[in-house]
């Protein structure tokens, strides 16, 4: 049995990155490490609000990070305790998250469009201590004591503190309030994973995790960068990338982040055009937006000085990103991989310019510095070599601590020889470029026979009339499931729901075929642009 156990570790296939490791500091905590240089910095702008043009210097953040730190402890804030932020995206959320870590808290966004009895539940799971919101959001906690709000423009109400007054009052107490040091090993973020696919799970990240993520993704930033990137910060802040990706990456490397609190395409290619955005972070549905939606042919387009965007989230249909690239010439799209579980960012695309060329289009990139990943065969267990696909697996110094008292699908996640088990199929290439083909829970079994659903999604996608597709299975008694469409058509188009079907039919093998399919006028996703797989399966499934 042991010589058996041993044969299998021996013939493991584990496949790490092509560039050599990363120094990741000790001892030094996230508020730490983002800000570290900033006094070169002072009086640069570090986040601007898209519309109104107000924000925050590198000096304003610096400040009032120490500020609301030295505010939280004098509330009685002490190491360990959780503080739920509830807000969209405003220039000092990042002041607010790092001020919670410096003073030993733990930081954990919320989805300010989220029902109240959602937020609520996000509240008492984690066991929050402290809820930071405004005047749109207030209301979804009534009188609720305990709220630091940050909408100074409001009398506050019940036990609400104004935030300019916590300020104020962080500038009479001392320096030090507690003895009790932030370490590297301490837990400083909560995100909760998205429930449409579960149950919702708070997710443990220590300072060294996210430092870790980091040092592995912002590898290829050479200094001739440092202070010279304006980013779009339109990915919720609550969720991880819009955290660790936008917030906390360009604080460390002093560019600038222009901020938006919703997505409307118009407002979108304006803050791209008036504040000079470089770099955007987006999700496809956006990218379908800028390649079908005529709103964009009112803008010139030559007055843009993107040069990049960087999609996550879900799969870029390859016909979207063809009509992207003719429509956006010199805009280079890198599409990433990252998962909440792992700090985020676990694959992506280096600075060519440094010889860190982009991958394959198609490809979620290479694997990082200091990663470790291997694609396993769901059913065996056995790790597959390269142009299979299987599990993606990875193991590092991201992969989180595990779920908040819940140490059952923390098992279930994280194996015991620490590698972290994603739930994605994917498989590496012979030139260490790396392919999602789709989630494991998301697959399709047809008589026994696997259909990925983003493959018939970009299908439809690529026909002329279709503006926005989802397929899901849905049971079915003879064949166990089925693939099925949610298929939202243009105001132009004049198929049937059949020639839809036939059309997907023409383009796959006979057991790939879309065999129920309806017209709606969305997609439900989540703010991540993230498929809401769930909630079409209960629709269809109610409507057939």
């Amino acid at each position: 049995m042991g010589t058996d156990a041993q044969n299998l570790k021996q013939e493991e296939i584990i496949f790490r990155s092509k560039y050599s490791p990363v120094e990741v500091p000790d001892d030094v905590t996230l508020p730490e490490f983002v800000l570290s240089n900033v006094e070169l910095y002072q009086d640069k702008v570090a986040f601007v609000d898209s519309v109104t043009g107000k924000g925050c210097t590198y000096g304003d953040v610096s400040r009032d990070v120490k500020r609301f730190s030295r505010a939280l402890s004098s509330l009685g804030l002490r190491k360990g305790r959780v503080v739920v932020v509830l807000l969209p995206n405003v220039p000092v959320y990042a002041t607010i998250a790092l001020g919670i870590m410096a003073a030993g808290g733990i930081f954990s966004g919320a989805n300010p469009s989220a029902h109240a009895s959602e937020i609520k539940k996000q509240a008492e799971a984690a066991d929050a201590k402290l809820i930071v919101t405004d005047g749109s959001t207030y209301h979804k906690f009534g009188e609720r004591s305990g709220i630091a709000s940050y909408n100074t423009w409001r009398r506050p109400r019940g036990g609400t503190i104004y935030w300019d007054e916590l300020l104020g009052a962080a500038d009479k107490a001392s320096a030090d309030t507690t003895d009790d040091k932030v370490q590297q090993t301490d837990i400083c973020a909560l995100p909760f994973s998205s429930g449409t696919t579960g149950l919702s799970k708070g997710v443990m990240l220590t300072h060294r995790n996210l430092v870790a993520n980091l040092c592995s993704s912002l590898f290829s930033v050479g200094p001739e960068l440092v202070g010279q990137i304006t980013i779009l910060g339109l990915i919720p802040f609550f969720h991880i990338y819009g955290l660790t990706g936008i917030c906390c990456a360009t604080i460390r490397n002093k560019g600038k982040v222009v901020v938006m609190r919703r997505y409307e395409l118009r407002a979108f290619l304006n803050a791209l055009i008036t504040h000079q955005v470089t770099f955007a972070p987006i999700v496809p549905p956006i990218i379908l937006g800028l390649v079908k939606n005529p709103i964009v042919d009112e803008f010139d387009l030559s007055k843009l000085r993107l040069r990049s965007i960087m999609t996550a989230a879900a799969p870029l249909a390859p016909e979207i990103l063809n009509e992207f690239e003719k429509k956006f010439p010199g805009v280079e799209v890198q599409e990433a991989y990252g998962m909440t579980e792992h700090s985020c960012i676990t694959l992506t695309h280096g600075d060519p310019n440094k010889g860190h060329g982009i991958a394959k289009r198609n490809s979620v990139g290479f694997i990082l510095p200091n990663l470790e990943v291997k694609f396993v065969d769901p059913e065996s267990g056995k790790s597959l070599p390269k142009n299979t696909p299987g599990e993606i697996c990875v193991r590092s110094q991201c992969v989180m601590k595990g779920y908040y008292k819940n140490e059952h699908e923390t098992t279930l996640t994280i194996d015991k020889d620490g590698w972290l088990h994603t739930g994605d199929i994917g498989y590496i290439d012979d030139d260490g470029d790396v392919f999602i083909v789709d989630r494991i829970k998301e697959l399709i079994k047809y008589k026994g026979f696997q259909v990925a659903p983003a493959e018939l999604e970009a299908i439809l996608l690529s026909h002329p009339s279709v503006e926005d597709a989802a397929v899901v299975g849905i049971p079915d008694k003879e064949a166990g499931e089925i693939p099925a469409a949610c298929v939202v058509m243009n105001n132009k188009a004049k198929e049937s729901e059949e020639d839809m079907m036939k059309y997907v039919s023409s383009n796959v093998a006979s057991y790939k075929r879309v065999r129920a399919l309806q017209f709606v006028d969305a997609i439900p996703k989540s703010p991540s642009g993230k498929i809401m797989r769930r909630l079409i399966k209960e629709n269809m499934v109610k409507k057939l």
